[in-house]
């Protein structure tokens, strides 16, 4: 079964996602509706990353020709509607969402049309292998388990580890020797303890079972500093649970090796054509500015 691209290693209840996931909705609609984006003063005086920083997965200087489309009638995505902000179905039942939109931006990118049906996370890989449909945007993770049963495009998007603390209470930079001695809170048995244990050797490690226990302790003050997955960071910073007790501070942390690769839009090894024209339309995404309006619509608080 392919494993999505979500803070996994740090969330161990898909309640808590989901309650997460309802607050940051909440907050990107009420933002929406005033007709604009998270104002970047207020960004700024809450800690957060600022609204403006929007990672670049592409090397916008490299000329990318357009690819032979011709055969291309056609493209046929699936997703996922339970994994808010990224695809989630709307009150009247649309679909919605930071992939969704992404999707609809290819197509128009490539002047070709499109079909875009949500279905249930663990049948969108076995809908590629069979032929059910063309392409998957849905936040899969590109893993060397996953390439043996389907292709990826580049990643069109990362999740960083980031820190988190208390307001006044830590450095502003995050280094082995600001750390020395310091009390860092972080979900045991994950990738972002073993980066901890690595890379901040002379910091206090303490674990927690699950991300609920670590950032009800960050909130509080029982430990003033957490590192963890940055998409879930965002949503709880961003949300009422945090209670505006927080920020982030310093980062982002995006070493593959214990991060992973990306998440990318993944299609039939054989169709090489597909991927090559979803490469390319990716890349005219980032070089129009489109990919930036859709992150910061989505990510008003962005986790980079």
């Amino acid at each position: 079964m392919p494993e999505p691209f979500k803070p996994s290693t740090a969330i161990s209840s898909m309640t808590i996602g989901k309650a997460l996931a309802r607050a940051f909705l909440a907050a990107v609609f009420a933002a929406l509706a005033m007709g604009s984006n998270l104002p970047p003063a207020l960004a700024q005086q809450q800690g957060w990353t600022r609204p403006d920083a929007v990672p670049l997965f592409w090397d916008l200087q490299r000329r990318t020709e357009k690819p032979d489309t011709s055969a291309l009638r056609l493209i046929r995505f699936v997703t996922d509607d339970n994994y808010p902000p990224f695809g989630f179905q709307t009150p009247d039942g649309g679909l919605t969402g930071f992939n969704v939109d992404l999707a609809r931006a290819i197509c128009d990118e490539l002047a070709i049309p499109c079909t875009i049906q949500a279905r249930r996370f663990d049948t969108i890989l076995p809908a590629i292998e069979q032929g059910e449909a063309d392409a998957a945007i849905a936040s899969i993770a590109i893993t060397p388990e996953a390439r043996k049963r389907v292709d990826f495009t580049s990643a069109y998007y990362r999740t960083p580890a980031r820190f988190a603390a208390t307001r006044n209470s830590a450095p502003p930079q995050m280094r082995a020797a600001t750390l020395e001695g310091r009390t860092v809170g972080v979900v045991a048995s994950t990738a972002h303890e073993a980066y901890l244990a690595k890379y901040f050797p002379t910091a206090k490690i303490r674990t927690f079972p699950n991300v609920a226990a670590l950032l009800a302790a960050l909130k509080a003050n029982d430990v003033n500093i957490v590192f963890a997955d940055g998409i879930t960071l965002a949503i709880w910073l961003n949300g009422t649970s945090s209670g505006n007790c927080c920020e982030f501070r310093d980062g982002p942390f995006t070493e593959s090796a214990y991060f992973g690769e990306g998440a990318g839009i993944a299609i039939n090894g054989k169709n090489v054509q597909l991927r090559l024209a979803l490469n390319y339309a990716l890349v005219r995404l980032a070089e129009r500015g489109v990919y930036a309006d859709l992150y910061l619509k989505y990510f008003p608080v962005g986790f980079y």
